[in-house]
């Protein structure tokens, strides 16, 4: 009886071991463990995952991650870090994330880090005489070419029916575009803040907006993207970061001028100014652009997918990528 009951015992270890263990994987496949080291790819832009960054909100939420922050001038420097797989997550705007649909990079959009109003704008210097888009004709113009920039000067001028041939338009980085600006070597820029307000500081003017290109069709926004091979790995790190860039929008607008206070250093500026460049950005949460006129609550209704087929129609029309893919593809990168 002895030896039954020690063996009936020890079943029933072994069987509850063996239940821990398929759990454990069922866990492993569902994605609930979190990556050791997860390198960001941010821009100096004021929106949510700047203020994650700049509170230092991430690292207090994976307190077992190692948080890698590695700074970009460009959503087609992004691309190229996608593409050589040295950062797992990244912020990119909607026409270089067209572009990389386009080129099949290997990544999923997981988030909308904001729609862009004033806070990219076409700038002009004040001596140059340019009062409209149509003042272009025979002016150097500068904008990151493949940016959100470029696709709104494009729009602007073909909206008012400008060659662009008839305009010298410079591919330069926003750090270079302020350089430039300082020596006088360009007349305008499209560009995004906080080099944008500092052109406008310098004997600048704003002419159009990306705000006002908007509610004319031209949409722009900035998102996030995941590398593919780390959103298949690690789908809980993105659903726990998703709810920490929630939480800093909330922050923002429970009190903005906290986070206006958080985000001047890392823009180079005072919290007055750092408040103004954010109010310059719509932020939204994960609900909110679970719309359908957003990211969509499924594959088939989702207005950014949209606008990112209509941006790679303009981008092939332009003469910036050979061919635009299906509405599907678009559909397929957005990540639920």
């Amino acid at each position: 009886m002895r030896s039954k009951k020690r063996w009936l015992v020890l079943l029933t270890i072994f069987s509850l071991a063996a239940i821990t263990a398929l759990a454990g994987c069922s866990n492993s496949e569902k994605g609930g463990k979190l990556p050791k080291e997860v390198t960001i790819g941010y821009q100096v832009i004021p929106n949510a995952e700047l203020l994650v960054k700049a509170k230092g909100l991430a690292e207090k939420q994976f307190p077992d991650t190692k948080i890698n922050w590695k700074p970009f001038d460009s959503g087609r420097d992004v691309n190229t870090a996608i593409a050589s797989g040295s950062i797992d997550l990244g912020l990119a705007g909607s026409v270089p994330v067209a572009i990389g649909i386009a080129n099949k990079l290997p990544y999923k959009v997981y988030f909308i880090h904001d729609i862009i109003g004033a806070a990219e704008s076409l700038a002009v210097r004040n001596e140059s005489g340019i009062q409209t888009v149509k003042d272009l004709s025979g002016k150097k113009v500068a904008t990151p070419f493949g940016s959100t920039a470029h696709f709104s000067l494009l729009s602007a001028l073909k909206l008012e029916g400008v060659d662009p041939k008839s305009v010298t338009i410079l591919d330069l980085q926003p750090q270079d575009i302020l350089a430039a600006w300082q020596r006088k070597d360009i007349d305008a820029a499209f560009v995004w803040n906080p080099v944008l307000a500092k052109l406008v500081a310098e004997d600048g003017s704003t002419i159009v907006t990306a705000e006002e290109l908007a509610q004319k069709g031209a949409i722009t926004a900035d998102v996030a993207i995941a590398s593919g091979k780390f959103s298949e790995a690690y789908p809980e790190f993105i659903k726990q970061y998703v709810a920490v860039l929630d939480s800093a929008v909330q922050l923002y607008r429970d009190n903005p001028e906290e986070a206006a206070a958080a985000l001047a250093p890392i823009l180079s500026t005072d919290e007055k100014d750092a408040l103004e460049q954010t109010k310059q950005l719509v932020w939204l949460t994960s609900k909110e652009q679970a719309d359908a006129k957003y990211l969509g609550p499924e594959k088939s209704k989702s207005g950014f997918a949209d606008v990112l087929k209509q941006t790679g129609e303009f981008l092939v029309e332009q003469g910036q990528i050979t061919a635009s893919p299906e509405l599907a593809q678009f559909q397929d990168a957005i990540l639920r």
